[in-house]
């Protein structure tokens, strides 16, 4: 069986100037980046189908990016993959002191446990110290310096929130964020009526960007829920179009409130099968 050390030994020959690969030479951190996305969001697929038998292989491919970077690291004198391990150790470590609380590794596991909202709780305290080390530097001006701009739009808007709500900028409960949809809502109606196509785009910006809220109070995983929905108008669809094949009518030659209906007994089936939810 193939070990880490093959597998950082194949990636130095992919990347030989002399004999690698001529596409994998010429990659670059920007060009590898989209792979590494899709990757990422395979494996998520692959965990939401509870497709275990293709995981181990998803898994791979998104290890795969990690060596990637790490050999054009490597190769520029930065750092190596064996620094990127001992780095989120040593971070885990850190982030975990109810665990290792004399940062010992493989002291014994004899520490009293910590409940959920304690660890949680903790994690927060032990990350804002971190933001404190780093805005020392000039460049880090703001508590939300650090959250990755380059996240998925809505995962990114929940970041943002909670990291705002950790210094007090937070709606109380779930109550007046639900205003703040309909208010929301409001407004895109008022840019409508004035055919405004940048303060349409806007408000529906402010609108998804207060459903996230909304979802955050709510724990609601924002980008979870979407994903979820997505795959639901999917399954419907899906048994639109099969409904329409057996019955020979092209999709094209039905009318709204024929569609309509055959939505509606997708929705009536799927309540009849628990696991399609």
């Amino acid at each position: 069986m193939y070990t880490l050390e093959d597998l950082l030994h194949l990636m130095n020959r992919l990347r030989d100037p002399q004999y690698g690969c001529p596409w994998d030479i010429k990659q670059t951190y920007a060009t590898i980046v989209p792979h590494t996305l899709e990757e990422a969001y395979e494996v998520a697929d692959a965990i939401e189908r509870a497709d275990f038998d293709h995981l181990q292989g998803e898994l791979g491919d998104l290890l795969f990016q990690v060596v990637y970077y790490s050999q054009l690291a490597r190769e520029e004198g930065r750092f190596e993959f064996a620094g990127v391990v001992d780095s989120i150790t040593r971070k885990l470590i850190r982030r975990h002191p109810h665990v290792f609380p004399t940062g010992d590794l493989y002291a014994p596991l004899d520490v009293p446990r910590l409940n959920e909202e304690q660890v949680k709780q903790r994690w927060e305290e032990i990350k804002a110290e971190e933001r404190a080390e780093k805005s020392e530097a000039p460049q880090q001006l703001s508590l939300l310096d650090d959250v990755p701009a380059a996240l998925p739009a809505l995962s990114r808007s929940a970041k943002l929130q909670k990291r705002a709500g950790q210094v007090g900028f937070d709606w109380p409960d779930a109550l007046p964020v639900l205003d703040k949809v309909r208010e929301e809502l409001d407004e895109i109606l008022e840019a409508m009526a004035d055919n405004d196509p940048a303060a349409i785009s806007d408000e529906v910006g402010d609108l998804l960007f207060s459903v996230v809220n909304l979802a955050r109070h709510l724990k609601v995983d924002p980008e979870t829920a979407l994903r979820g929905a997505n795959g639901k108008f999917e399954r419907r669809f899906r048994f639109i179009e099969q409904a329409l094949r057996d019955t020979h009518r092209p999709m094209e030659d039905c009318t709204l409130e024929e569609l309509d209906a055959l939505w509606g007994e997708a929705k009536r089936q799927e309540k009849n099968v628990p696991s399609c939810g």
